[in-house]
């Protein structure tokens, strides 16, 4: 690929423009006032939520490339992109599995191959034998052990006297489909010259004031510096934060997201919902049913439930509680109040197993107050399908539990008033809008309880669910002991294997969770397969059960009924008994190849034992050598079982879009601003949206819109 002096202009970039008055502000130009862009590069520039000049300057950078020094063939690093410059000694068609131009490029180190799968005439010419060219990509090896760029950007050059080189990082951008990256630099590099020309065109909607008072660098200088980065500025420089330019960036886009979800939440302070009714017999009767007594977190959280869904307006709460803790139970006393009021209650969770493991409790719990429970998943027959929403249309199923299958178009509530969602990161934010709008009846909203097992660290949860109200269990029921956990590497698997048979013929049970290096679902269950064979020739006296992805849900049920009712002395599975899992007599577990899992997912799997009076133990099984972050986690994991610490340590190790699942449901996402690094800005953000508020509140709006575009939507879910 060409870079920028030997691409063609687009037809519709050639339009003259009308020249821009150096009196507008940044957010009053048009990008259709901007050479080179028509109507329709206009429309791809909007999929990006850019259509000002001042959304440009914010249409950040995610990484950089280091065009501003050549080196040298014989420096190159594989794995690396470089720039380099040389004289191509020859440049042929080769026919191989399929048709491609490979060209050798010489400078007085060594040589190269560049290798193109796509190309015209034109750009055969231009690579013709003789020529020099800087070219720019990523080195990589070759058949032979040889160095090789596929696809480089190049140009051709005068050897006697060659362009200069950038003085800055080249800045990489999210593009969109039929938006390419010189493109985007070509607008921004166009409003970076606009803005030099008037540095007053900036619109800063932080006052003077509020700058001074948190030590802030003017916008102006911040945009400059992130989208023209000097070459003396490393982007490990950058991704550390410690550039008081950086720093700036963040912190209004932590400023936009707090006031953001702020607002979203006053909103929803002038929205109506159903008053639950507070107290029953019911739920006398259901308490003293219990065979234990609730703890003091489980009754202190119940009030707070009460007190929100009695009050007329929607509740919108997050439940944070480590593994084990009792939320279920907890969700059970709201969903009862819901239930006495003639409301109807939504549970969703991610898997089929949890989904069928709740079904078993609140059955449990509800049948006996001729209370019914409905089970709504894809895996039922048409028949069970059809009957579940006969049910829930008609009103007679009051508790609903489901996966996904739940928002549905062909799911009617008669009268939906409560939603609980359980592990509410492995859901992307239009699956809970969906369900939601369920609810939505005569201007009423419903009321909202999101639970995880998964606690965020505080800084993350002030940040990302400002706009819910947090509730803590922080207590586990009495007679719990902490799981005992051990880490061995591979070659002690058969001592492993004693140990589980020990356990099991002393009348306890067991886990063994088969984890893959592959992602594959069927080949992680190929080994579940692999593993249940070999443990069964090894521990010929012990009942073994196997339960995997891939099996019907009736396979799946029988397995998981026979392991509760203590059928089975070991469980081998893959990690989807990872939620939901409640056997109090499973005392030990062991997690294999688990240098590959998260934090969150070890400690989630371990939490599947230690729900008994008896002590608990869990192995971690890796393969050695282990990676530093490998290292780090599992020492994580052998010195705490405090679900608060290991979520902290996660967010360090990981970062918070990882964290909370939003690399995968699209949610919380920043551009510059990053959790753990600038956790120490978080209660100055605080601090100052507070004071914007109170005094300049016409300012929070353009600092909202600045900076947040329509996930801000679906922030309410």
């Amino acid at each position: 690929m060409p870079m920028p002096e030997t691409s063609k202009a687009n037809s519709d970039k050639n339009k003259a423009k009308p020249a821009i008055s150096v009196a507008m502000s940044m957010d009053q130009i048009s990008v259709n006032e901007l050479a080179g862009v028509g109507p329709k590069i206009a429309e791809k520039l909007a999929r990006l939520n850019i259509s000002t000049a001042q959304d440009l300057l914010l249409h950040l950078p995610y990484r950089y490339e280091d065009r501003t020094r050549i080196t040298a063939i014989n420096q190159l690093r594989a794995g690396e992109k470089h720039l380099i410059q040389g004289e191509i000694e020859l440049c042929d068609t080769v026919f191989a599995r399929k048709r491609m131009l490979v060209c050798r490029l010489s400078d007085v180190t060594s040589s190269i191959n560049l290798r193109f799968f796509h190309f015209n005439q034109q750009q055969k010419s231009a690579l013709r034998k003789g020529n020099t060219i800087q070219c720019f990509g990523e080195v990589r090896f070759s058949f032979g052990n040889k160095i090789e760029m596929i696809h480089p950007e190049f140009k051709i050059i005068n050897k006697d006297d060659p362009p200069p080189l950038k003085q800055s990082l080249t800045p990489v951008y999210p593009v969109t489909e039929g938006l390419h990256q010189l493109s985007l630099r070509k607008f921004i590099n166009q409003v970076l010259l606009m803005l030099k020309a008037n540095p007053g065109s900036l619109t800063d909607h932080l006052p003077d004031q509020l700058i001074k008072k948190f030590k802030l660098q003017s916008l102006h200088d911040a945009i400059d510096f992130i989208h023209q980065p000097p070459a003396s500025v490393s982007e490990s420089e950058i991704e550390s934060g410690r550039s008081q330019f950086i720093k700036r960036l963040a912190f209004d886009e932590l400023l936009a997201h707090h006031l953001g979800l702020r607002s979203l939440r006053e909103k929803m302070k002038l929205c109506k919902a159903p008053k639950f009714k507070s107290e029953s017999d019911l739920f006398l009767r259901f308490k003293q049913a219990l065979p234990f007594s609730l703890t003091q977190a489980q009754d202190r959280v119940i009030s707070e439930l009460s007190a929100d869904c009695s009050s007329g307006l929607p509740m919108m709460r997050l439940l944070q509680g480590d593994v084990g803790s009792g939320k279920t139970l907890v969700a059970a006393f709201a969903a009862l109040q819901a239930i006495i009021s003639d409301f109807q209650v939504a549970l969703m969770v991610p898997t089929e197993i949890l989904a069928n493991q709740h079904v078993q409790s609140f059955r449990h719990w509800f049948d006996a107050l001729g209370i019914k429970t409905v089970l709504l998943t894809g895996k039922l027959t048409v028949v069970q399908r059809r009957e579940a929403l006969e049910l829930i249309a008609s009103n007679k199923a009051k508790m609903i539990i489901g996966t996904h299958a739940l928002f549905q178009r062909d799911v009617f509530f008669a009268n939906l008033g409560f939603i609980v969602v359980d592990e509410q990161h492995r859901f992307g934010v239009h699956q809970r809008l969906a369900l939601k709008e369920k609810g939505l009846k005569k201007g009423e909203q419903v009321h909202q309880l999101i639970m995880t097992a998964t606690p965020i660290p505080r800084t993350l949860a002030m940040t990302a669910y400002a706009d819910l109200d947090v509730s803590i269990i922080d207590e586990l029921p009495a007679g719990r002991q902490e799981i005992k956990t051990v880490a061995l590497a591979q070659n002690r698997r058969e001592d492993v294997i004693a140990r589980v048979h020990v356990n099991c013929r002393a009348g306890q049970q067991a886990y063994w969770v088969c984890t893959l290096i592959e992602e594959s679902e069927s080949l992680q269950c190929q080994a579940a397969e692999e593993t249940a064979k070999q443990l069964r020739e090894s521990l010929g006296d012990i009942k073994i059960g196997l339960v995997h992805g891939r099996m019907k849900s009736k396979e799946k049920e029988q397995v998981m009924a026979s392991f509760k009712q203590g059928d089975i002395d070991l469980l081998i599975a893959t990690t989807v008994i990872e939620v939901g899992v409640d056997v109090p007599n499973a005392s030990l577990i062991v997690i294999e190849n688990a240098e590959r899992l998260g934090l969150a997912q070890l400690h989630q799997l371990r939490g599947r034992v230690g729900r008994g009076s008896t002590q608990s133990h869990c192995v971690l099984l890796y393969q050695a050598p282990l990676s530093e972050i490998s290292n780090q986690r599992i020492a994580v994991m052998r010195e705490s079982g405090d679900g608060f610490y290991i979520a902290q340590k996660d967010l360090e190790i990981r970062g918070p879009g990882e964290v909370l699942g939003t690399r995968q449901t699209g949610g919380l996402f920043f551009k510059v601003a990053d959790l753990s690094r600038d956790k120490e800005l978080v209660p100055l953000v605080k601090q100052c949206a507070e004071m914007l508020i109170e005094q300049w509140p016409e300012k929070v709006k353009p600092i909202i819109y600045s900076w947040i575009d329509e996930q801000a939507n679906y922030a309410s879910v």
